[in-house]
């Protein structure tokens, strides 16, 4: 299929087309993305990763990402809360991430307010605003995927009522797409299935 559709992976299967252009996105496109992601941790290192990527290409993050995970203790939302001002001169040093100082700032703040949260709490906010699979139609290209939803919407304004920041409404919803929230693969996309 082409206009958008499919397009057939070095292997021949049909992938999403975005999927296709570099060995790591195949890789991510067939093990990762769309996957459902469960725990406050792993959710976190979404959101943050998620929020660094606005403005840049994801290809750009995906390559750092064991950069950001060494410079941010592995994403634990306890580890990063504490964190000092020292923390963040040093990552702002750090050519192994993105040295944005609001994102970092984001990152750092977000932790000190999940850290306050019962353990579980972001999995089941994040998970809440998942849309019911049957009211969703399958996209059949990529104009059918939108960038911006009632749920994601929704979600965004929780989470920055909660205090989370860097996250608006097209970050909340390419952190559903991300970890399973909604499946976004296009309909004869060979992961689409197993997402």
């Amino acid at each position: 299929m082409t206009a958008g559709g499919v397009v057939a992976g070095p292997d021949g299967k049909p992938r999403c087309p975005w999927g296709l252009s570099t060995d790591d996105y195949v890789a991510y496109h067939d093990e990762e993305w769309g996957r459902p992601v469960h725990g406050d941790d792993a959710l976190y290192e979404r959101l943050c990763l998620e929020a660094f990527q606005s403005g840049l290409s994801w290809i750009t993050i995906l390559r750092r990402r064991e950069g950001f995970r060494a410079a941010f203790a592995d994403f634990k939302i306890a580890s990063v809360a504490a964190f000092t001002d020292r923390d963040a001169e040093r990552l702002l040093a750090d050519p192994g991430i993105i040295r944005n100082r609001a994102k970092i700032e984001a990152t750092l703040g977000n932790a000190r307010v999940l850290a306050d949260w019962p353990e579980g709490e972001l999995d089941t906010l994040i998970w809440s605003h998942a849309p019911d699979p049957a009211t969703r139609p399958v996209p059949r290209t990529i104009t059918d995927v939108p960038a911006v939803t009632d749920e994601s919407t929704a979600l965004s304004k929780t989470l920055k009522k909660r205090g989370l920041r860097f996250i608006g409404p097209t970050t909340a919803y390419a952190l559903m797409q991300a970890c399973g929230l909604v499946n976004d693969h296009l309909k004869d996309c060979v992961a689409r299935d197993t997402a």
